[in-house]
């Protein structure tokens, strides 16, 4: 197996834009072991079965030998444990992991960001992140949608500051936004 570089990726995009494609294709390019962090909480009794239907996909696109971790809060600390390891580990997706915390127990949410971007910035591994590009469109009239909006635009733009390699994804395509510098 390879040695795992200090790597720190940005996927961004909108719904369905492509992005959780392309981070499992750097996932797979790594050389790495892969390990596959999942924030999203499925909610069985839902209906519609919209979330179901996407874990679904998720599940079937990524390579069966992915190690899977279902991490919807606690993800600082999980990538502290997994940064003791050589691997590749794919974060799929922040802006889920943000709002389990925004419609969960009250936690100082500033303070869990401040953690969050504290072990990405230390990380000793590939860590490839995941995350919604939502500040695109217009302003939410609900507080909750809001904060949402609000938190995650902050989160995108802390973490795009500390990544190495930022990207966008467009109707499937990569917009680079920021690359690690070649020596």
């Amino acid at each position: 197996m390879t040695s795992p570089v200090a790597l720190r990726q940005l996927f961004l995009g909108g719904a369905r834009s492509g992005k959780s494609g392309l981070a499992e294709q750097a996932a797979m390019d790594s050389g790495l072991e892969v390990v596959y962090v999942a924030t999203a909480e499925v909610n069985h009794s839902d209906e519609q079965g919209s979330m179901i239907h996407r874990v679904s996909m998720h599940k079937q696109r990524r390579p069966s030998h992915w190690r899977l971790v279902e991490e919807p809060l606690a993800l600082s600390k999980t990538l502290f444990e997994l940064d003791q390891t050589p691997c590749c580990v794919l974060v799929d997706c922040l802006t889920l992991w943000l709002s389990n915390h925004l419609c969960g127990p009250s936690r100082d949410l500033d303070a869990t960001l401040d953690q969050l971007i504290m072990q990405v910035s230390n990380t000793r591994h590939h860590l490839i992140l995941v995350s919604n590009e939502v500040g695109s469109g217009i302003v939410p009239m609900g507080e909750l949608s809001r904060q949402f909006q609000d938190y995650s635009g902050l989160m995108n733009q802390r973490l795009a500051q500390i990544c190495d390699e930022v990207t966008l994804a467009v109707a499937g395509l990569p917009l680079n936004l920021k690359n690690k510098p070649t020596h």
